[in-house]
C-alpha cells in the first residue's frame, strides 16, 4: 500500500457492500472520465440531540493529490451540505486528525467550526 493508493482487499470490499446496502450511508465518488479523483462517505444519523434532529456525518474525505486545490473537495462538501438540508438535518459534522492542519483550514473555509473535542477508543490495537 502506498500513501495515496490503498490495496482493495476483502475488508474494503465488505465495507463497500455494507455502505451501499445501508440506506443511511452514501459513498460519494467523483470521477473524471471513469477515473476516481475524490471520494467521501456520509452517514445520516438519527439522534436525541437538537430536538430529535438527524445529522449528517462526513468521513473519509479524500481528493487525489494531483487534483487538490482545484475546488473538487469544496464541491463535494457543498453537495453533502445541500443533501443534508434537503433531508432536514440539523447539522453536518465531521472529525479530522489533529495533525492535518491543511484539512482544518479547508473545513474552516467552508464554514465548519471546531466546536467540540472528539475522542476515540481504538478497539483494533492499531493505535
Amino acid at each position: 500500500m502506498t500513501r495515496d493508493r490503498a490495496v482493495v482487499d476483502e475488508a474494503y470490499e465488505r465495507a463497500f457492500r455494507q455502505i451501499t446496502e445501508d440506506p443511511r450511508n452514501r459513498l460519494i465518488v467523483a470521477d473524471d472520465g471513469g477515473e476516481v479523483v475524490a471520494v467521501l462517505q456520509v452517514t445520516y444519523i438519527p439522534g436525541l440531540g437538537r430536538h430529535g434532529a438527524e445529522r449528517a456525518l462526513v468521513e473519509s474525505v479524500r481528493v487525489r493529490a494531483d487534483r487538490r486545490g482545484q475546488g473538487l473537495g469544496a464541491a463535494l462538501m457543498a453537495w453533502v451540505v445541500d443533501r443534508a438540508r434537503e433531508r432536514g438535518c440539523a447539522l453536518v459534522q465531521l472529525t479530522t486528525d489533529k495533525r492535518r492542519q491543511d484539512a482544518h483550514r479547508f473545513y474552516e473555509r467552508l464554514g465548519f467550526v471546531a466546536s467540540h473535542e472528539g475522542m476515540k477508543l481504538d478497539l483494533t490495537g492499531g493505535g
